[in-house]
């Protein structure tokens, strides 16, 4: 064999779909890395106080989130970009991820280039994989469910139910509504001729697995008298839970997932319900059964995200076959539509990049704004913070340094015997963590706080002789009902902070109640 023959096959290797689909998961992962221009999440301070609390569970949350924190820590550090890289990774195992969805379906290469090009675009992956957290990684466990059971219907060995187990259980432990989905693909088998794949033993044995590797975490929650329940039922009881209709609901859906990605889910959505694709019609029902779920249970819009890579896979698939070029024999229809896939690449690569900004933090918040006041877009008003000039995403990421100073300066400016006896106190597990991630280079001590699972971690030694209070508002209740005395310790006035981290801080002396005994009213579970 000559050299001419081998040179065309090693340059295949560099254009087939796999390829091109690893080269946008690379850019992907790198625009997460290069684009670090503001400050730590409000939700990741937290993560990083859980972190350093390791237990099979918390009060809002499976403990995956925590384990990822305590290892991406340990591995890269906790500098901005070194907590970055575990979910800018995530981000880009989802488009492979994506990738092999559409083999798996039939698709060729432009399917796959398709479907990559909409995930890397779609809005609420780019924001989502742009700090760590359990939402990263959700869309991993389902669509790695979703891919063996591909696998299997198109003629894999039953026994990947194991694998699909460990998916859904390590999913369980990640985020609860992975149980959901999972009962939206069974009653899909029951709704299909797959059903038959539910006589098989081998189901039943992934479902122990995966019962198995989310027993701790049930456990935790079973012996605590189920505080995530709790957590739940007092977001609803202050009425915090979201109140959409269902076409609002799927409106929603199509500002989150954006214009690249739009054409492609809701045509595979679509497709997944005709003939031509009736073999993985599972998929369709499971979604639909998802989303019926999440709408009567008045789900955030989000929750649904983990499910469309496979929709855009089987729409993309549908593009491709709609435009097929070189098919045996004349094919005029193909030729009158070849404008069609420069002219689709080119509308989702010109929308998506034109929606970076509001996902990435590309701009300074002064440009951000202004972008924000020409594209005419806005936090969704499913959303109850746009007093804040940012959306949340941005504005939780400002504020918490400025803060921490502010407590710093006044806290080492008191005596040392009080110091010693003082305790800083955060209404939020955001204050809170801040004070925790920020504060040791200040001297601070750990904070305390009622919310969330800080609250399982106590008042610690301090009998609240004398309590930094951080984001409390009613001063008149400070003096009237807890405190001997109250002085104002900071203002905080950042002006792209959320409008609530923006409440003054106090110093109380003299608590009318011993801390440790009034400690389990002091709960803040919502």
């Amino acid at each position: 064999m000559s050299s001419s023959d081998i040179a065309p096959e090693k340059s295949a290797r560099w254009t087939t779909g796999p390829a091109i689909v690893a080269y946008l998961a690379l850019a992907k992962f790198v625009l997460h890395l290069v684009f670090q221009n503001y400050d730590y999440f409000r939700d990741e301070l937290y993560f990083f106080a859980c972190a350093d609390h390791l237990a099979w569970g918390y009060v809002d949350q499976p403990p995956a989130v925590a384990v990822l924190v305590k290892l991406s820590t340990t591995l890269f550090g906790t500098s901005l970009i070194g907590i970055h890289i575990l979910p800018a990774f995530a981000g880009a195992l989802k488009i492979v991820l994506t990738g092999m969805i559409v083999r798996e379906l039939g698709g060729r290469r432009f399917a796959q280039f398709l479907a990559a090009v909409a995930v890397l675009f779609a809005p609420v992956y780019l924001s989502i994989d742009a700090y760590i957290s359990m939402n990263c990684l959700e869309p991993l466990w389902w669509m790695g469910c979703v891919y063996l059971l591909l696998r299997m219907i198109n003629g894999a060995s039953q026994k990947l139910w194991l694998g699909f187990g460990v998916l859904a259980g390590l999913g369980l432990q990640t985020k609860y509504s992975i149980a959901i989905f999972a009962c939206g693909i069974v009653i899909g088998l029951l709704l299909t001729e797959h059903r038959r794949m539910l006589a098989t033993p081998w189901i039943y044995l992934g479902g122990l697995i995966a019962a198995a590797i989310f027993f701790p975490n049930f456990w935790w929650q079973y012996t605590r008298d189920w505080p995530f329940l709790q957590l739940m039922a007092n977001i609803r009881a202050n009425g915090r839970d979201v109140q959409l209709s269902p076409i609002r609901y799927i409106l929603e859906q199509l500002l989150l997932m954006g214009p690249a990605a739009g054409p492609l889910w809701t045509t595979g959505l679509v497709l997944l319900f005709t003939e031509r694709m009736k073999k993985y019609r599972v998929l369709g029902w499971a979604y639909v059964i998802t989303l019926t779920a999440f709408i009567v249970m008045h789900g955030k819009n989000y929750y649904l995200n983990p499910a469309y890579p496979m929709l855009i896979a089987a729409g993309a698939i549908g593009f491709e076959r709609w435009t097929l070029k070189g098919a045996p024999g004349p094919s005029p229809r193909s030729s009158a539509l070849s404008w069609v896939r420069p002219a689709l690449v080119a509308y989702m690569v010109v929308f998506g990049a034109l929606l970076l900004p509001y996902t990435l933090s590309i701009l300074s918040p002064p440009k951000f704004i202004a972008y924000m006041d020409v594209i005419g877009i806005r936090p969704p008003a499913s959303e109850t913070h746009r007093q804040s000039p940012l959306p949340q995403q941005y504005a939780d990421m400002f504020g918490w340094r400025e803060m921490t100073d502010k407590v710093a300066v006044y806290y080492n400016a008191l005596p040392a015997d009080e110091r010693a006896k003082t305790a800083i106190f955060g209404n939020n597990y955001g204050e809170a963590g801040a004070i925790d991630f920020f504060g040791p280079k200040y001297g601070l001590p750990k904070a305390i706080s009622g919310h969330q699972n800080y609250w399982y971690w106590g008042p610690r030694n301090y009998t609240g002789e004398s309590v930094i209070i951080i984001g409390e508002d009613d001063v008149d209740a400070l003096r009237n009902k807890w405190c001997q005395s109250v002085t104002l310790v900071a203002e905080l006035n950042h002006p792209y902070a959320m409008p609530f981290e923006n409440r003054a801080i106090w110093h109380c002396r003299g608590m009318r109640v011993n801390l440790q005994q009034v400690w389990p009213k002091l709960k803040s579970w919502g």
